[in-house]
């Protein structure tokens, strides 16, 4: 871990003290009212302790430490604790004693993905040696918003390196500085990626919740395996600025969380127009939309929800998913919606988006781009001199602990040998089918033609139309797979890929800028059928807030 050695000391005396006062101690106040349980515990529930008392945002960093502490050297999530986020905490608690908060979030541990950067003690590597010690005049701007609402940022999750834009041979949530991050609800389980520390840390409450980036699934998809529900934002809606970048027309920033409802907290925060960054002043809005209050009950009452039922190409194991999908478009229809199935992309969309490189193309001459000038040369510190993607290639191949040539750099290599960037000519085009495959002839086109106002999907396979054209999902627990799932690994036979057990979800896929409908229609589904508490992960911290509080009630020692 990024922590110091005495200050992992510390964190392991407080482990073996609240663990032993785990023992002891039951789950409820000294005035009857039962703790939150922080596997389940909401925005609204730490809220209501804090204002009464009942526990303080110290109690609340001190417990979710402990509970990475007790899980992290089996799962691997959390590459690093903020050695501040005691002291900030304490800061935040007396602003609260004196009466004044910042909003709902005022003192609420959130982890965030190790390629958001912040200006603080803590390192942002993108999970890579290259960029360890490197630092950044600022906070990246949706840092800087979690702190102005009184987020405390407890510390930063693995993710697969580079934000899996790498290797054609790694594994999903592996970085060289992380490790290997597994999922809870298998041993060994693939938690997918990239945002992979953030799905297992959200899923388990090693924080109240956390933030993902995506480029093309690195939200949904660790959300998905990891029961949680995820917000792919539209490109714009947050900003990117001080985020390592790999294509500034796909990459967005969002939360990762246990309900629809904190995540709509965690978006509000984060949401909002940023100078630096251009593509947030395309925001159609002056002031936000309410995101929290589009969690109504009643949000799919008279709606058109389509099932472009072309997109999904059922593969092996895809049974139980396909049969909780129907199942939800019958819960969707109970709820007042109209469900108009069959309304799908075309046949030269379906072709393209199946067969064509030409997505990848635009990632890999955006990263040539991007990478040097939205990042590397904002540091203000560069230990290795990383100043482009051919410094990156060369630092990895020549530094043991990247696992070179065992994990290759063949996407980079694909990028070097293309030969242009995002300023060519040869760009525009291939930039221009993407449109066309997933604009006008693909989703988009759906959406206008047949009036709908959103699309669902197994989110297996919602996240790559949206990213060529950067409009939002958001996913929702929706299943696992049966108790009878033959278990199987990935190619290197290292990580768990099915098996009973695992999580899938449902995604609900709207034009840009319509958060705010499809968190609605996400919660409508969510509230029908809390499928969340359904599924019950292998390995769960026991440390909990009663603890952590009857220690301090009892003057037991922990920092």
């Amino acid at each position: 871990m990024g922590a110091s050695s005495h200050h992992v000391v510390l964190l392991c005396f407080l482990l073996l003290s609240v663990v032993s006062a785990h023992y002891f101690y039951p789950n409820q106040t000294n005035i009857g009212l039962p703790f939150p349980d922080l596997i389940h515990a909401t925005t609204e529930e730490l809220g209501t302790g804090l204002e009464r008392g009942l526990f303080t945002s110290c109690d609340l960093v001190k417990a979710y430490i402990a509970r990475i502490q007790e899980v992290n050297s089996t799962l691997h999530a959390v590459t690093e604790i903020n050695p501040d986020a005691l002291s900030i905490a304490a800061e935040l608690d007396a602003e609260r004693a004196n009466g004044t908060t910042r909003g709902t979030l005022h003192g609420m541990p959130i982890l965030i993905k190790g390629n958001i950067g912040t200006a603080d003690k803590m390192s942002t590597t993108a999970g890579s040696f290259a960029l360890l010690g490197a630092t950044l005049p600022r906070d990246s701007a949706v840092a800087s918003k979690l702190r102005k609402v009184g987020v405390i940022i407890l510390g930063k999750t693995n993710l697969s390196q580079w934000a899996n834009f790498r290797s054609n041979n790694s594994t999903n949530g592996w970085s060289a500085y992380g490790g290997q991050t597994t999922g809870a609800y298998y041993p060994q389980q693939d938690p997918s990626g990239s945002s992979s520390g953030s799905g297992v840390a959200s899923s388990i409450g090693l924080a109240l919740a956390t933030l993902g980036s995506e480029t093309s699934g690195s939200i949904l998809s660790p959300s998905e395996v990891n029961n949680l529900v995820g917000i792919k934002p539209s490109v714009g809606l947050t900003s990117r600025t001080l985020v390592i970048p790999i294509s500034e027309r796909q990459d967005t920033v969002g939360p990762m969380a246990r309900t629809v409802r904190d995540a709509a907290y965690l978006l509000q925060a984060i949401a909002g127009k940023d100078s630096d960054d251009n593509y947030t002043l395309a925001q159609p809005f002056e002031s936000l939309p309410d995101y929290v209050g589009a969690c109504n009950y009643s949000s799919l009452r008279g709606k058109r929800i389509g099932v472009p039922r072309n997109v999904i190409t059922p593969g092996e194991g895809d049974g139980p998913v396909l049969a909780a999908f129907d199942t939800a478009i019958q819960i969707i229809r109970r709820a007042g919606a109209t469900v108009v199935d069959n309304v799908n992309i075309t046949d030269f969309a379906l072709d393209r988006y199946l067969n064509s490189n030409a997505s990848l193309i635009v990632l890999e001459a955006d990263f040539i781009s991007d990478l040097p000038l939205k990042y590397l040369s904002k540091l203000v510190t560069n230990p290795n001199s990383i100043q482009s993607l051919l410094d990156v290639r060369n630092f990895t191949q020549t530094f043991p602990p990247e696992e070179y040539p065992d994990r290759d750099t063949a996407v980079w290599d694909g990028a070097v040998d293309l030969g242009f960037n995002n300023t060519s000519p040869q760009f525009w085009a291939t930039y221009q089918e993407n449109l066309e495959i997933a604009g006008r002839q693909g989703l988009l086109g759906v959406l206008a033609n047949y009036s709908l106002d959103a699309l669902i999907l197994p989110t297996h396979y919602s996240p790559g139309l949206p990213a060529l054209v950067g409009t939002p999902v958001v996913t929702v627990p929706m299943g696992q797979s049966p108790a009878n799932t033959t278990v199987t690994y990935n190619e290197r036979g290292t990580l768990v890929e099915m098996a009973p057990g695992i999580p899938f979800g449902l995604s609900f896929i709207g034009p840009a800028w319509s958060e705010a409908s499809l968190i609605g229609f996400a919660y409508a589904y969510e509230q029908r059928t809390m499928v969340r508490d359904q599924i019950q992960p292998y390995i769960v911290p026991q440390v909990e807030l009663a603890d952590i509080v009857s220690a301090r009630q009892t003057g037991v020692r922990s920092f």
